[in-house]
């Protein structure tokens, strides 16, 4: 009973917190005289009416918008109905962002009813009991959580807009109306997009904005908390660590190179010293005793100048930060009665923290381009005599016996292709980075599309021929596995590893720690939702079993999107679930996309989230829930499931009509022109479209613009309509209810199916061309709907998590005009070759894309 009475406490305060205010600032909103229509805004809730009781109706879009402007507005031109489109889109994104800031401004209220995996709750937990407390402190020495944000095309808010946000949120807060008013106007004539694509180093600065805005402080908040309440002694190690992808990430991304990453990098150090200087410039105020004057003025020496003017020859200065805050510090403590020493503490913290390289930088690359400049070292330049033409095409046991690793020094000639030259130059701009901001700055290389242990051991020999010592390669090396197939093989190529002489010194010399990255978005796009999560799960346990058999600390490094088609979803749930037979004791994972803006867009948002998952990681650690442990019967269950989910989605990818249905009813051939993002939409992109090239986030995107995000579901409800079939639905009914693993599974396929509306495009169940295409996803849908609802005993879903729902539901309602104008415009591309007007189709679907976007974060 009592759990029903803080739902039902939860609901009412989301209502009057969210939807009701909502409602009251919206109508602030659409009366502020914008744009050149003035009845835009008194239009716009009449529009949105009008497509909700249509798409009810499943008429099709083009007859959405056809009989709405007949009955609103009869007497304006085709092109007047346009300019109306477009302003109705401007309206609605900024409902998108008042909402974002509305529900953000109530986390608080509303989150305090959310305890259960917070930080608090173990604090509470621990309050009395000593040896929890112990085991707590221990569990900490070697636990990490390292955030690592990436510049993937699914974030919208730039950093103009982010501004604004956090100054609405706190105005929000305290219903400043009058404030609010003013942003509300600003956030009316602030420009959402861009006119051009931005380019990798754009995309750092609006990242960036984050790591200073955010996580500068949330992070050491986090950490100080930790450290007072259990004692930590070891100052040096750091509970929650971040990374960083923009301007290290060239996989697929032409338009990264080493002097992208070199001007990364130097961005990310002078901002860390622009922070370090503006907390400075506040102990100073305070701390204006004897005995401090000459390290207070070397610090301050040292900030300004690596804040503000550019150091020709920049070093790690770290150390020297920690030393000149210790001897102020102890002159507090000796001769001042500890007067300020909180002040000193926090920043002491920050440096520590974040040294001179605010993120670690990680480098990614694929394996067939490495493979590449393998081939230009050898056959080319002869770097290695050992090596012999043809050494590429030999088996990959011939291949490990042919590698000497011998040390050279290879300059890259004019003779090598831009790739060759780019990834030679990064290798040795590595060492050059952790000469100037620390170690820890650039020290990890992640090969995507890792298919066997010579990716990487070829990758050492590239470091080793460019100027690198074999006793001082600095450096982490990470296998990316990606695909279905791949993951099947990962325990084997990583033992090939383990058992490699050189790789298992360097591994000592890196203290026998290995990180591994696992695809969560390339593995769903090529087994289904299913198949993808429980090829992940099996490929953990054996990579687990592989590192303990040899002695190995391992690491999973998440590659996780926002959508649950992505590995997003109930994340802390998913952590909290890993049984003893998967390695826990490090979580790391990718932050991208609307996930950055939505989980961790302000300091309390990000502090809740993080701690979260550091609380999940404690928690599978110290009392494993035994039922994670999965028996093999259950393992046969949902290998079955998996084997059933995958056929079908592979039938579906096979049908002919895929690709081209994406194609045409979807913004896909578009996405590239939202200059959102510096990456191609697809590799190789002046070939003609293929699935295989196709990038996994604008194929998870273009679903979830349908509101069909099929690969968030499809294929589940075939596979438990077998288990049905053959009578082991109470089997199945049990591992909901038991396994936390299985049930994250679930639940967030039911949060993604949340997400889907069929009436949409309901009207394409007679189109001669994609009518059965149509109707077999349908039909899915609803199997899938069903099934879940019965096997989760609910009538609708998201049942178990109302606040969620009903956030998802209210954001759908705002943006379900702009799917309508999507449809429409892309159904007049299709049917209409009308040369005056395509632009402005093309425009109209391309302007729709942002806010439906946005409006899809998840509540995780």
């Amino acid at each position: 009973m009592p759990s029903i009475t803080k739902l039902s406490q939860r609901e009412t305060i989301f209502n009057q917190e969210v939807e009701s205010r909502f409602q009251l600032y919206d109508s602030l909103f659409l009366t502020l005289p914008f744009y050149q229509v003035k009845d835009t805004g008194i239009l716009l809730p009449f529009f949105s009416s009008h497509c909700e009781k249509e798409t009810i109706k499943q008429k099709s879009p083009a007859a959405v918008i056809e009989s709405f402007f007949k009955k609103y507005v009869p007497d304006i031109d085709h092109q007047e109905q346009i300019n109306r489109l477009f302003r109705f889109i401007q309206y609605i994104e900024r409902q998108v962002v008042l909402f974002d800031a509305i529900e953000d401004s109530s986390f608080g209220k509303i989150g305090h009813f959310e305890k259960t995996g917070t930080l608090q709750s173990l604090l509470q937990q621990v309050d009395g009991d000593d040896d929890m407390r112990k085991q707590i402190k221990e569990k900490l020495k070697k636990f990490s959580l390292r955030l690592v944000l990436t510049a993937h095309p699914t974030q919208f808010y730039p950093s103009r807009v982010l501004g604004i946000m956090t100054d609405l949120i706190e105005a929000l807060k305290i219903n400043d109306i009058n404030t609010i008013n003013l942003l509300l106007q600003q956030l009316g004539k602030t420009p959402f997009f861009n006119k051009t694509s931005p380019t990798p180093v754009d995309e750092a600065v609006s990242l960036i904005w984050f790591l200073e805005n955010v996580f500068y402080h949330a992070v050491t908040a986090t950490q100080a908390k930790l450290e007072e309440e259990f004692d930590i002694e070891d100052a040096n190690h750091q509970v929650v660590e971040l990374g960083f992808w923009p301007g290290g990430d060239r996989d697929g991304n032409p338009n990264v190179n080493a002097e992208t990453t070199q001007t990364v990098a130097a961005t990310l150090r002078q901002i860390i010293f622009r922070c370090y200087y503006r907390d400075f410039r506040v102990l100073k105020r305070r701390i204006t005793f004897r005995g401090v004057e000459a390290a207070m003025g070397a610090l301050e020496k040292l900030l300004y100048q690596n804040a503000f003017n550019e150091q020709p020859q920049p070093v790690n200065l770290q150390d020297e930060l920690i030393g000149l805050l210790s001897s102020i510090k102890e002159t507090l403590l000796k001769d001042h009665d500890n007067l300020f020493v909180g002040i000193i503490d926090d920043l002491l913290h920050k440096v520590r923290a974040f040294g001179c390289y605010f993120a670690t930088l990680d480098i990614r690359q694929d394996s067939r381009v490495l493979r590449s400049v393998f081939k230009y070292c050898t056959e080319g330049h002869r770097v290695d005599e050992h090596i012999k033409d043809g050494y590429l095409d030999l088996k990959e046991s011939d291949k490990l016996t042919h590698l000497t690793f011998n040390e050279a020094n290879l300059f890259c000639g004019d003779d090598a292709d831009d790739l060759t030259k780019d990834t030679l130059n990064t290798i040795r701009l590595m060492k050059t980075i952790q000469l100037c901001n620390g170690e820890k700055a650039c020290q990890r290389f992640i090969i995507s599309n890792c298919q066997q242990a010579s990716d990487i051991l070829q990758l050492m020999d590239l470091f080793l021929w460019s100027g690198w010592k074999k006793d001082e390669l600095t450096v982490d090396f990470a296998p990316l596995f990606e695909t279905v197939n791949d993951l099947s093989h990962a325990a084997e190529i990583m033992e090939r590893l383990y058992t490699h002489p050189f790789y298992k010194k360097h591994l000592k010399n890196r203290n026998n720690r290995q990180t591994i990255m696992l695809g969560f978005s390339d593995s769903t796009k090529d087994g289904g939702y299913l198949m993808a999560n429980w090829s992940i799960y099996k490929a953990k346990v054996e990579l687990t079993a592989m590192a303990r058999k040899h002695g190995i600390e391992l690491a999973f490094f998440d590659g996780r999107g926002g959508p649950p088609a992505r590995g997003g979803g109930k994340t802390h749930r998913f952590y909290s679930s890993m049984g003893e037979d998967i390695a826990n004791d490090h979580i790391q994972l990718t932050i991208q996309g609307q996930t950055v803006s939505s989980q961790y867009g302000s300091v309390d948002t990000a502090r809740f989230n993080s701690e979260q998952l550091i609380n999940a990681g404690i928690i599978s650690a110290l009392n494993p829930n035994k039922h994670d442990l999965l028996d093999s019967s259950h393992k046969k269950m949902i290998s079955d499931m998996a084997d059933e989910s995958y056929k079908a989605f592979l039938a579906l990818r096979e049908d002919p009509l895929f690709v081209e249905y994406l194609e045409k009813l979807s913004p896909l051939k578009l996405l590239s022109r939202i200059n959102i993002s510096s990456r191609p939409t697809k590799r190789n992109a002046d070939t003609k479209l293929k699935l295989e090239d196709l990038r996994a986030i604008s194929f998870v995107t273009s679903w979830g613009q349908m509101k069909q995000n099929i690969p968030g579901f499809y294929g589940v409800g075939t596979a438990l309509k077998k288990i049905k079939k053959e009578k082991r639905w109470k089997e199945v009914q049990e591992l909901y209810h038991n396994s936390g693993y299985f049930k994250t599974v679930v639940d967030n396929c039911m949060m993604s199916m949340s997400k889907s509306d069929f009436r949409v495009t309901a009207y394409l169940e007679n189109d001669k061309t994609f009518g059965a295409f149509w109707t077999k996803l349908r039909d899915e849908y609803e199997l899938t709907k069903e099934l879940l609802l019965e096997l989760t005993n609910s009538t609708s879903l998201m049942e178990e998590y109302p606040i969620e729902k009903r956030s998802i539901a209210l954001r759908e309602k705002i943006v379900l005009p702009l799917v309508i104008i999507q449809h429409y415009a892309l159904h007049k591309l299709n049917h209409h070759h009308n040369d005056e007007f395509t632009d402005v189709y093309n425009k109209l679907v391309i302007r729709t894309v942002y806010g439906i976007v946005n409006a899809g974060r998840n509540s995780a």
